[in-house]
């Protein structure tokens, strides 16, 4: 049978890496905010005619690098964020031999439910 993820994940692995997520989806959340902050002031300038270059752009790439690394934090993992306002994200497992998601929501205490691959968060059913 072929699987759709290389990495599946137990129960006790998502919650082994739930502190580290946390800090992950708080820093994304930072860094759009300051993302947005670097763009609105480079805008400014673009469309006062300034030139644009210096300290602004420098800071808008430094985080735009930055919100990249903590984004390949999950890709290379293979979690997949599925509402980043919501701090959704879904973990592949196995389930009774079969290929599921594990999922968690921020605010969640613990990983408490999984879904298929195709259902999505209407679909969750209680470990």
């Amino acid at each position: 049978m072929s699987h759709q993820f290389k990495k599946h994940y137990t129960r006790a692995e998502v919650r082994s890496l739930l502190p580290l997520v946390r800090l992950w989806l708080k820093r994304i959340v930072q860094l759009c905010g300051e993302l947005q902050k670097a763009e609105a002031r480079v805008a400014k300038l673009v469309g006062a005619g300034d030139d644009v270059g210096g300290p602004s752009v420098n800071s808008w790439l430094r985080t735009q690098a930055e919100l990249k690394d903590v984004m390949l934090e999950f890709q290379r993992r293979e979690i997949q964020i599925k509402d980043l306002g919501r701090g959704l994200l879904d973990f592949p497992a196995i389930v009774d031999g079969k290929e599921v998601f594990l999922c968690w929501e921020e605010g969640e205490e613990d990983v408490e439910f999984w879904h298929e691959l195709d259902t999505g968060y209407a679909g969750r059913k209680k470990l």
